[in-house]
């Protein structure tokens, strides 16, 4: 096992417990305590965990700024949506990825997936998916530089998203509703994850339940445009009604 795949794997158990001590981490990956301080204490130098005396937890958040603050929130949640996500993806296939914290999350579980091409606007997703043991053949968009989010947007990313075609477009969204469907809060963003949409055979929300029936500004796609949506709890009735009539295949993490 490579440092990359055993620190992503120490840092997905983090965030699915919220918290782990060294002890924990070494009898569950059959890994020596002594590596896992080292691999604790470079994650926690790159802001994906918090150490503590004898283990570490899911980081702190305040002060960190707008992205890292995202992570932190409901990790549980978006790490079991990510594993579930990742059922649906297959080796050799070509994956169009946004900017956002449970896409993130997912690019990590795509590690060890063979023959992947990923197409992003992501640096961070960028650079996990050209990571070993098994990097991913990866297309960083162009395009203005945002730096908090780390992401490429505007119409040079667009144009550059127009020349590929993929499999899947894996996106998360600000908010969904029945009416309008999926939606974002910067026009942007909106704008780039309709381009992946159009250059996709199909679409999967990654979603946690805090989005549903919510109103954003700018809109993304109706429903009819969605394949998968993977969500952490089940959505309301009448929600579950709309995207059952538009055909959404719903999976629940949990229920």
């Amino acid at each position: 096992m490579t440092p990359v795949v055993r620190q992503t794997k120490i840092a997905n158990l983090i965030r699915q417990h919220d918290h782990l001590t060294v002890n924990e981490l070494a009898k569950t990956l059959n890994i020596s305590k002594e590596t896992i301080r080292r691999d604790l204490s470079e994650l926690a130098r790159v802001g994906k965990v918090q150490k503590f005396h004898g283990g570490a937890s899911v980081p702190m958040v305040a002060g960190e700024g707008h992205f890292r603050d995202r992570m932190g929130k409901n990790a549980a949640a978006k790490m079991r949506i990510a594993i579930a996500a990742k059922k649906l993806i297959s080796p050799g296939e070509t994956i169009l990825i946004d900017t956002g914290s449970t896409t993130l999350y997912f690019a990590e579980q795509l590690i060890e997936i063979p023959n992947l091409t990923v197409v992003t606007n992501s640096t961070k997703i960028a650079r996990v998916m050209s990571a070993e043991p098994m990097p991913a053949k990866t297309f960083l968009l162009g395009g203005e530089f945002h730096g908090d989010n780390r992401q490429t947007i505007g119409s040079m990313a667009i144009a550059q998203v127009q020349s590929f075609r993929a499999h899947h477009a894996i996106l998360t969204i600000g908010a969904l509703d029945a009416r309008t469907g999926l939606m974002d809060y910067s026009i942007e963003e909106a704008q780039l994850a309709r381009a992946m949409v159009e250059q996709a055979e199909a679409l999967t929300i990654l979603v946690d339940s805090s989005k549903f029936e919510q109103i954003a500004s700018f809109e993304v796609c109706g429903l009819a445009k969605v394949t998968n949506l993977v969500c952490n709890t089940p959505p309301s009735e009448k929600m579950s009604a709309a995207l059952t009539e538009a055909n959404v295949n719903i999976i629940v993490t949990e229920h």
